[in-house]
């Protein structure tokens, strides 16, 4: 088997677009796909659909071959708390998944894939989502499809978005890439917008990405629902 790699950033908005497209500069350098995680809110202070520069840019990613995947509903009114899908029931995540999925479906963003605010879904979440039209979940260990019911193992490596971002951490991170690629597993690496716009955290995850392409030879992939495949390939 070959290994797969999947590269998300997450927490994309005006004060973060900055560092978001500086990554994805230089991954796109690298061939590699990116799968951009987009709230519609976050909290009283941010709406996405008054933020013009962040839609545009994200609707030319997603010419480019990159894959919008839905982050939330209001990922930030529940910091404080647990993250919002976490421990919600079906009912009031349908709720929020069509409220979300109508801003998106407005600022021309729809997409049929989620990842939970810091990847933590509730079995209820999971049970709204396909009423809802979601063909695929990214959570925490696994990938879903939906609409087969199939699950494919690999649990996100993180930087921010309430994972954390020392030097330690960053290292770390490199390292476990490494031996999952060695294993031919799904090496899923993510990054917060924010995080990305610092050289630290920014050069661990480039420094994962080339070790699991140039010394494993980990095919690059997004998350994209496909007939074939849970994961699909770039």
């Amino acid at each position: 088997m070959t290994p797969r790699l999947v590269v998300s950033v997450s927490g994309i908005r005006d004060t973060t677009l900055d560092g978001a497209i500086t990554l994805v500069g230089e991954l796109e350098r690298r061939s590699v796909p990116v799968s951009l995680l987009v709230a519609p809110r976050r909290g009283h202070e941010y709406e996405l659909a008054a933020d013009h520069g962040t839609q545009d840019w994200l609707r030319y990613r997603r010419e480019q071959g990159d894959s919008i995947v839905l982050g939330g509903y209001d990922d930030a009114a529940t910091k404080v708390r647990r993250p919002e899908f976490a421990s919600i029931g079906p009912a009031e995540a349908a709720v929020r998944l069509a409220a979300a999925d109508r801003l998106m479906a407005d600022m021309g963003l729809r997409t049929r894939i989620f990842a939970p605010p810091r990847w933590n879904a509730s079995p209820g979440c999971l049970k709204a989502l396909p009423g809802a039209g979601f063909r695929m979940c990214a959570e925490l260990s696994a990938v879903h499809d939906l609409t087969r019911g199939a699950t494919e193992r690999g649990r996100v490596l993180s930087i921010g978005e309430g994972f954390v971002a020392d030097s330690w951490w960053c290292r770390a991170l490199v390292a476990a890439s490494g031996r999952i690629a060695a294993g031919d597993g799904l090496v899923r690496l993510n990054i917060s917008a924010k995080q990305a716009a610092r050289t630290t955290p920014r050069t661990a995850l480039l420094d994962a990405v080339d070790l699991v392409t140039a010394q494993y030879g980990a095919r690059t992939a997004r998350y994209e629902w496909r007939s074939v495949a849970l994961v699909g390939a770039a």
